[in-house]
């Protein structure tokens, strides 16, 4: 398969030249000021990412997991005849 092909769409070689000069002209002046908030809201995010691991950590790690049980009550040890275990118009 032709690699052409694959990145169709895609700039290749001297497009991203082009696109570099256009943008430097463009935002030649405002260009650190663009990198550096990019700079920081890259680390802001990471912080938020790793707050959220952390959070997900703890969270596991001081409530064990909990399984669902299912209480069964106790067998009696002896069957009763008694009118009152019988519902009632059943003799």
């Amino acid at each position: 398969m032709n690699l052409h092909m694959l990145a169709l769409g895609f700039p290749q070689g001297m497009e991203w030249v082009v696109i570099l000069v256009v943008g430097v002209l463009l935002f030649g002046r405002r260009l650190p000021e663009i990198a550096r908030s990019l700079g920081k809201s890259i680390v802001e995010f990471k912080k938020g990412i790793k707050d959220v691991r952390d959070d997900i950590e703890d969270h596991t790690r001081l409530e064990p997991p909990s399984t669902p049980r299912i209480e069964q009550p106790p067998p009696s040890s002896t069957p009763s005849n008694s009118s009152k275990d019988k519902p009632a118009g059943v003799v």
